[in-house]
């Protein structure tokens, strides 16, 4: 330490490690933190003049603040192995300082678990120090078979530790059992109390006594410390022996889809498990109690993902556009992933931190410098000093477990914990809300005073994509702004509100869970965000309904906020609602119409006449659905004259000339010729063509007639006329001289008159 000239900071990962690690060195040099060491982490700070602990977020401001980072000779980043969001961050931006400023900086990174190679290169190949230290034995014990699928957690974790308390009561020694997170560790607590040993536990959210009690060395009587990942490498807990490990971790998911994080529990890596059961070999031989089979460990991955790929990139973004730099300019050992940062550049870019260039703003710089997410500095500096017991109360855990969503209590229990208390019978969360209410008289330092705002509208200011609208039904289920479904419980004080503030929500893909909201008034709405109140009018078809809707809209995102049948619609607008009624319900083709699609397509160069093509470009049949509204309307259509205009003047007469519509009989009759066969045919009276000695001839292929009856029954089909004089015409002028007398039929056809008629009665 003397060799260093300048102070060193040294980066924790957690406050609590923060702490216990400036204790712990000044224990080393006979002191108490506040001579050569000190530390600083949010809401506290101790000075030491040589050596600093701090969590990592501080030393982001630090360097935002002085890039050259005056009086500091080295910083180190320990515990590196957990690839935080922050040591990435300070990392990436010690290293460009050290390389543009000051190059005497001396970087050091440590880990216990970490491939050093890769960080070595991306250090410009730096040199990696080995020490193996002192490590006792340490003997691993897994279940006989892997857990059933329906176990649940606590229980099973209950009787590992009561297992390993037993097994080992000779050997004696504190008893560490690592599970995920504070709602376990308080289940557990509470089924440990008949053991007689000392149950401790040990989180993040827990007060400082709390802590210390269980980083304390150990009394008379045996510990056993129920801890979460905070455990693993950052603390030294004393007299460690055994070592129960359930094998699972909470950890923050982001998903950029959504703009949602939620909390999930999955299994440990590899490399974690190694670090749990190494605890137990510090001090003494041990024992490490793993709650998995062993068939499970190849099934672990090597190690947990790097928290820049699955968190919030909000504040990353928002500290990158203060620093003036791009992601690929930095030296990031791992890229922030492209999805969740553009995510999280666009809702900088709608709370104000970020121009359309994606430069940052007056209000970025200002948001940067608050200790709080974008979202909640935003609300901070929009609402003033009545928002900061809100921030504080979304930086933390809810203090309030089982309670309804909404904030109101939450606020009521932060400002009168006491009458709070008294009037509600919910389950307070008391070091928690002791927390709250710290961090709340902090951050009313740094704000001015502002006029009074609902709790709803202050969240607004937050989260203007989580704005919920209520869908008509009877479950509380709502539509947020950004899009995304949310639902309430249906019993929740909030699930009559027409309009919410969704702050807190699990996640889920399909539907998320609501779990903390407030109500906002529409009022409240417009005066925030009246700019942003589109008026959208809409002319569409429903498939539902089987109709164009007509409506004129306001909206605020993706909320309908007013709704209102648009009567006057413009005849284009119907027109073109229509058209995509009838590309769901296809084009309604008559005899008449068909017969007419037929004949074009016998010509070339008159475009498309499928269904398919017909309708892709379907803007031929806008001036004929303008004043089609239903399905009804659309089937009744006649395509005949649309599809006329469609080939135009020019076309039409080319259609007349090389594929007529109709056979002129010798009778003047005009018979419709039939195209929709690969023949064209017709059907007319076999009388009807007598003196006929040339067969009909359409584009230069002879007609296919059907010769009928005088009752209207085929009789012959031909394509050779007069051949059929020649040769079939006898036998079905026999056949039919029976059945049809009064009718002529002469025995030359092709000299006989043509007819429709009978012969007069009596000849």
């Amino acid at each position: 330490m003397d060799q260093t000239p300048g102070k060193i900071v040294m980066l924790e990962p957690r406050r609590l490690a923060a702490r216990a690690a400036a204790e712990r060195l000044a224990s080393g040099l006979g002191e108490e933190p506040g001579g050569q060491v000190g530390y600083r982490i949010r809401g506290e700070a101790v000075p030491g003049s040589r050596i600093e602990v701090v969590t990592e977020g501080i030393l982001t401001r630090m360097i935002q603040s002085d890039p050259s980072l005056e009086g500091i000779g080295c910083v180190i980043f320990d515990e590196f192995h957990e690839r935080s969001l922050n040591a990435d961050l300070g990392l990436a931006l010690v290293w460009e300082a050290r390389g543009a400023l000051r190059e005497d900086l001396a970087v050091l990174v440590m880990s216990a678990t970490l491939e050093a190679e890769p960080v070595a290169a991306l250090l410009d190949n730096a040199p990696v120090l080995r020490s193996e230290g002192r490590a006792f034995e340490v003997e691993t014990r897994w279940l006989e078979r892997p857990l059933p699928a329906r176990a649940r957690l606590a229980d099973e974790a209950v009787r590992l530790i009561l297992r390993a308390e037993e097994e080992t009561r000779e050997t004696g020694g504190t008893v560490l059992a690592f599970l995920p997170g504070e709602g376990e560790i308080r289940r557990v607590s509470g089924m440990l109390g008949a053991t007689g040993c000392e149950v401790l536990p040990l989180y993040g959210a827990l007060d400082a006594r709390a802590q210390r009690a269980a980083l304390a060395p150990p009394g008379d009587r045996r510990r056993i410390v129920l801890a979460t990942a905070i455990a693993e490498t950052s603390l030294t807990i004393p007299e460690v022996r055994v070592v129960v490990d359930a094998g699972r971790a909470r950890r923050a998911r982001f998903d950029p889809g959504s703009g949602m994080s939620r909390l999930v529990t999955e299994r440990v890596s590899r490399a974690e498990t190694d670090q749990r059961r190494g605890r137990a070999g510090r001090v003494a031989p041990g024992i490490c109690y793993r709650m998995w089979a062993r068939a499970e460990e190849g099934a672990l991955p090597a190690f947990a993902p790097p928290e820049i790929m699955v968190a919030d990139l909000a504040g990353l973004a928002l500290e990158l556009a203060a620093w003036g730099a791009e992601p690929a300019d930095l030296a990031f050992l791992t890229p922030p992933p492209e999805a969740a940062l553009t995510e999280a550049q666009t809702l900088l870019t709608e709370l104000g931190a970020l121009d359309r260039a994606g430069r940052i703003t007056g209000h970025g710089k200002a948001l940067a410098r608050l200790p709080l997410h974008p979202r909640l500095a935003h609300m901070l500096l929009r609402a003033g000093r009545g928002a900061a017991d809100l921030a504080a109360l979304l930086s933390d855990r809810d203090p309030l477990r089982g309670a309804p969503s909404d904030l109101a209590l939450r606020l009521a229990a932060i400002r009168d914990p006491r009458a709070f208390a008294d009037r509600y019978p919910h389950d307070l969360n008391r070091p928690a809300l002791q927390r709250i209410r710290e961090e709340s008289r902090r951050l009313r330092k740094l704000v001015p005073e502002a006029a009074p705002m609902t709790p709803g509208a202050m969240a607004a200011f937050a989260y203007p994509d989580r704005i919920g609208l209520r869908r008509k039904g009877e479950a509380p289920r709502f539509v947020l702004s950004g899009g995304k479904g949310a639902a309430l419980d249906e019993g929740d004080t909030l699930a009559g509100q027409h309009l919410i503030v969704a702050v807190d929500l699990d996640g889920d893909q399909r539907e998320a869970r609501i779990r903390m909201a407030a109500a906002l008034d529409e009022a409240e709405l417009r005066a925030l965000y009246g700019e942003q109140i589109q008026g959208v009018a809409i002319c569409e078809w429903s498939r539902r309904e089987a109709r164009v809707l007509a409506r004129r809209q306001e909206r605020f995102g993706a909320l309908v906020l007013s709704d209102r049948i648009w009567k006057d619609a413009p005849e284009d607008a119907v027109a073109r609602a229509a058209l995509e009624g009838l590309r769901q319900d296809g084009l309604p083709w008559t005899s008449a119409a068909a017969r007419l699609r037929a004949r074009i397509a016998l010509v070339e160069r008159l475009g498309p006449v499928d269904d398919v093509g017909l309708l892709a470009d379907g803007d031929w049949l806008l001036p004929w659905l303008g004043r089609c509204r239903t399905l009804a309307d659309l089937r009744a259509l006649d395509l005949t004259e649309p599809l006329k205009a469609r080939i135009g003047w020019d076309g039409q007469q080319r259609l007349a000339a090389e594929i007529p519509a109709h056979f002129t009989t010798p009778l003047g009759r005009k018979v419709p010729i039939d195209y929709d066969h690969e023949t064209p045919s017709i059907e007319l009276r076999l009388q009807e063509l007598f003196g006929v000695t040339r067969h009909p001839v359409v584009g230069g292929r002879p007609l296919r007639i059907s010769l009928l009856s005088p009752g209207g029954k085929p009789v012959q089909v031909t394509t050779d006329l007069p051949g059929f004089w020649a040769s079939s015409y006898d036998d079905v002028r026999k056949d039919m001289r029976g059945r049809y007398p009064r009718h002529p039929w002469p025995e030359d056809p092709t000299e006989a008159a043509p007819t429709t008629r009978a012969k007069p009665r009596g000849t």
